[in-house]
């Protein structure tokens, strides 16, 4: 009778557990398929995406249709911005018609072209792109507004289309499309965002230290196996008539990258020759330089959406990092300091950054920065 009962209530036991953990998945189910089924999916198919020409095919359109989905007239633009200048990076920042504040810092720090030219001795050329503001009712005073700042700063350029999310591919194509008619001197091209800081001083270093005939070069933080957003709530959903495979190729994330002036040619070429209706403008990026043969390089010094620690051991190193706005004199200000220089020379100080690098980005727990490897680099 014993081993009876027992066997009865490891059953019943076991029964318990199935019904609890199929109670379970059936409840949490959405976010499971969104947050790990999805990814596991995806990053199985990101071979097969990173290695055949299906994802063109599909997307390819004879020129005439793929050039009338971005067919805008310009209402600022600067044909000479670059003319007879040995230009060595074409910084472009996305921005929307009401951020004023947000450019006058950039101009102010990180993309005051004077301060790179007479302390960097190179020439950068920042120029904030966006479209026209989408409430009507606010549209005429705006623009007379930006009107009258580019008559002051001459660094804006800007196209006839909604300045919203789902237009980000439309400035994309405008950059490049901009880079290769008006700029095809710069040794770089690079797109930002204008919640972004760029560590000018670093990158023009890093930039200047490879080769003079670097080719096929395109930097930033790389998403591999990407699944696209399924969520309907999510800012990011993208429906399955639009995207119809469980995976993107792999691509830079758009808060900042740097491609060189052969990858900006490439791709404006396949700008020319793709469905340009798939919102997410870094995916779309990806998609053009997968159809040009061009692979992304993961950089461990560009962020993610998180904002990276504030220490002189990573200003030391830094490259970009996401989501400033209010703190953007003051980050310019610590992170370019005499201080950040002096604590990390030597082999002590390179020591002592070594310990607190890994202290801020090796967590037991995901933080959206740089990641841990950064901090034995």
């Amino acid at each position: 009778m014993t081993t009876v009962y027992r066997r009865r209530k490891c059953q019943f036991l076991q029964l318990v557990v199935t019904c609890f953990s199929c109670c379970f998945i059936l409840l949490y189910w959405e976010e499971l398929d969104a947050n790990v089924i999805s990814h596991l999916k995806s990053y199985s198919y990101r071979y097969l995406i990173n290695s055949y020409n299906f994802l063109n095919d599909s997307m390819t359109l004879n020129k005439e249709t793929a050039a009338s989905l971005h067919s805008y007239r310009y209402l600022i633009t600067h044909e000479n911005k670059c003319k007879d200048q040995d230009v060595l990076l074409l910084l472009f920042v996305k921005t929307s018609p009401e951020n004023r504040p947000r450019r006058d810092a950039i101009r102010q720090t990180w993309g005051n072209e004077q301060y790179i030219n007479s302390e960097l001795k190179v020439t950068i050329k920042v120029i904030f792109v966006l479209g026209v503001h989408k409430d009507l009712s606010q549209r005429d005073i705006v623009q007379h507004k930006l009107l009258i700042e580019d008559q002051q700063h001459s660094d804006l350029i800007q196209q006839d289309f909604y300045d919203d999310f789902h237009n980000l591919t439309l400035k994309l194509i405008f950059q490049f499309k901009w880079a290769n008619t008006f700029c095809q001197n710069a040794k770089f091209v690079m797109s930002s965002d204008d919640d972004v800081f760029v560590h000018t001083p670093n990158l023009v270093n890093y930039l200047l230290q490879l080769d003079k005939e670097t080719s096929n070069f395109w930097i930033g933080r790389v998403h591999k196996g990407a699944p696209p957003v399924r969520n309907k709530e999510s800012k990011y959903y993208v429906p399955y008539e639009m995207y119809q495979w469980p995976a993107y190729p792999d691509y830079t994330a758009g808060a900042a990258y740097v491609v060189s002036q052969d990858v900006a040619v490439k791709v404006y070429e396949a700008l020319m020759t793709l469905n340009s209706s798939l919102y997410i403008d870094d995916v779309f990026m990806g998609i053009c330089a997968k159809k040009m043969g061009v692979p992304p390089q993961h950089h461990v010094y560009f962020a993610g959406e998180g904002k990276a620690p504030y220490h002189p051991c990573i200003y030391n190193q830094m490259m970009t990092s996401h989501g400033h706005v209010k703190d953007i004199h003051h980050l310019w200000r610590e992170a370019t300091h005499a201080k950040v220089t002096s604590l990390t020379s030597g082999f002590w100080g390179q020591l002592y950054c070594r310990l607190i690098k890994m202290f801020l980005l090796c967590k037991p727990y995901y933080v959206d920065t740089y990641p841990c490897i950064a901090a034995f680099s």
